[in-house]
């Protein structure tokens, strides 16, 4: 019994520091963003201010789009266009009433992934044959409360519904 609670012990102690750390690096996120100019700033720029991607999507006209999620503890995530001429010409935080408006019924979740980026909580309801995906936002930027955005997929990962409704972690004092 002792055993199996310092287990629990040492693994809340790991999420809170995972967690804390989340919360560092996206408040440099300002920062980072500050020093980059779009159609001036490098691959290179980007990649020493935010690192490696978490993912790298195919754009129009040989650009590349890098992901760089700050979910499951934050409340943005970025994409940033490199063209093929090595110059970022866009960064933009991508979760907002705005972006969310542009999911739609029938979409593929790849085309939702790509356009959201990673969700916080990916959750399967197997009886209903649904999958569900969360991610956490500001209704405007940094200011407000919490919210968690759910886009709902079919058993063929097409987009049935959406919803946004208040984080659930302001109620368990988290």
């Amino acid at each position: 019994m002792q055993q199996s609670v310092g287990k629990v012990w040492r693994g809340a102690r790991v999420t809170v520091a995972l967690m804390a750390l989340a919360g560092l690096l996206s408040a440099c996120d300002p920062q980072r963003i500050s020093e980059l100019e779009e159609g001036v700033s490098t691959e290179a720029d980007v990649r020493e201010r935010f690192g490696t991607p978490e993912a790298v999507w195919e754009g129009e006209d040989g650009a590349q789009i890098y992901e760089y999620n700050r979910q499951p503890a934050g409340h943005t995530n970025y994409m940033i266009t490199i063209g093929a001429d090595g110059k970022m010409s866009s960064l933009r935080q991508v979760l907002t009433p705005r972006t969310f408006a542009q999911v739609t019924p029938g979409m593929p979740m790849e085309a939702v992934r790509r356009m959201l980026g990673k969700p916080m909580k990916i959750t399967q309801y197997a009886l209903k044959r649904e999958t569900h995906y969360d991610w956490r936002y500001f209704e405007n930027p940094g200011v407000g409360e919490s919210q968690v955005f759910t886009v709902v997929f079919d058993a063929d990962l097409k987009v049935v519904r959406t919803m946004s409704v208040r984080d659930p972690d302001l109620d368990r004092n988290r």
